[in-house]
């Protein structure tokens, strides 16, 4: 077991458990952290329908359990509306707790939830997906999309505990590993921005690859099967980068910032598909591309380093033939509408040299143009 801690001031730090098995102590790990059931406060699980499926047999232990739709089409008003109104049926009290059981947009809308009913009530995340559990789980970044754009309505509500279980991606096809693995590389490409150099990250990203490709006596096999074996380690490093900078800046006044690496780009991309032909992490991948296509036309990273680091990203299996030709008028304008633009300029991280970025809001609309896929 793994734990870690999110530091933040006014007596508002919250644990992280990494374990593998941790599903089967969640109701001792929610006792010993928040209180038992019953004991003044009650929980209410937010799931979605197909995990609701998965795990009835975990279910059956909590009394009040919300199902929603699955996908990120539903992530929207609408079940924001569903959510609360089953709370406040449910007489739900600022005594009791919320847990978001599930992947990034049962997290994302079960938060929103906790921050706004009778005006906020703790909440608890116990991620199920590799995306939810490396990244959107930790952070207390909340809210859903709107037909103008990506989580422009929100706020920011931190978990009073996250409990992550690996073993919950047993259950994940090799699609949902891809979208995590989206989220897992971004942390090899900031980790020096970061405070966290401990790691290596990058190194030993490549390093599974030559063991599962066989270099250097390394033993052949297939990649998503060979990284079961480092669910944990690659979580527990993807987060304590994630959690150093939460400390650091909680509401994105300036370091934070840099956690969107790729994302401005990979916004778009499921802005103009629609939400419906790449996943998150598939976008923020191709995301990741375009921006070091833009810091190489800027000069801000040799070609060495870009062919480094866009190939770790296709030996992952992230980038496919159809992540190209993207209409780049499309894409431009719907990169006009992030929420991170600032007096019209558009806010890109940006490589800078191996393993750090930078915010930077200079870069010329032709030059974005000609780094689009």
């Amino acid at each position: 077991m793994k734990r870690l801690t999110v530091n933040l001031t006014e007596g508002r730090s919250y644990p992280i458990i990494i374990k593998e098995g941790a599903l089967n102590e969640a109701k001792a790990l929610l006792e010993e952290h928040l209180g038992k059931e019953g004991g003044g406060h009650r929980y209410f699980v937010i799931t979605n329908k197909t995990i609701a499926k998965i795990y009835s047999g975990f279910l059956k232990g909590f009394e009040n359990v919300i199902r929603i739709d699955d996908g990120e089409k539903f992530k929207n008003f609408k079940t924001f509306e569903y959510i609360t109104g089953e709370l406040l049926k449910a007489k739900i009290e600022r005594k009791d707790c919320i847990i978001a059981f599930g992947g990034g947009v049962v997290g994302d809308m079960a938060g929103f939830a906790a921050a706004s009913v009778l005006r906020g009530v703790d909440y608890v995340q116990i991620p199920t997906t590799l995306l939810s559990q490396v990244d959107s789980s930790v952070g207390g970044k909340t809210g859903f999309n709107h037909v103008c754009g990506k989580n422009l309505i929100g706020a920011f509500k931190q978990p009073k505990l996250v409990i992550i279980d690996p073993k919950t991606l047993d259950t994940l096809d090799i699609r949902q590993i891809k979208t995590g693995l989206g989220e897992v590389l971004k942390y090899a490409f900031i980790e020096k921005s970061t405070g966290c150099e401990e790691f290596n990250f990058f190194n030993r990203l490549k390093s599974l690859l030559n063991e599962v490709n066989g270099v250097n006596g390394g033993a052949k096999g297939n990649l998503y099967e060979s990284l079961k074996n480092h669910w944990e380690e690659i979580i527990y490093t993807s987060v304590s980068m994630k959690a150093s900078v939460v400390s650091k800046d909680e509401c994105e006044k300036g370091l934070r910032a840099i956690l969107n690496f790729g994302h401005t780009f990979g916004h778009a991309v499921e802005k103009i598909t629609n939400y419906k032909k790449y996943t998150h992490g598939e976008a923020v991948a191709a995301g990741m591309v375009m921006a070091f296509q833009t810091a190489l036309k800027r000069n801000l990273i040799n070609e060495n380093y870009f062919h480094d680091a866009v190939q770790l990203i296709s030996n992952y299996g992230l980038i496919s033939e159809s992540m190209k030709n993207f209409n780049k008028e499309k894409m431009f304008d719907a990169m006009k509408s992030d929420k991170k633009v600032s007096h019209s300029k558009i806010k890109l991280v940006l490589p800078v040299k191996p393993l750090e970025v930078q915010l930077f809001d200079d870069t010329e609309a032709p030059l974005i143009k000609d780094s689009l896929l």
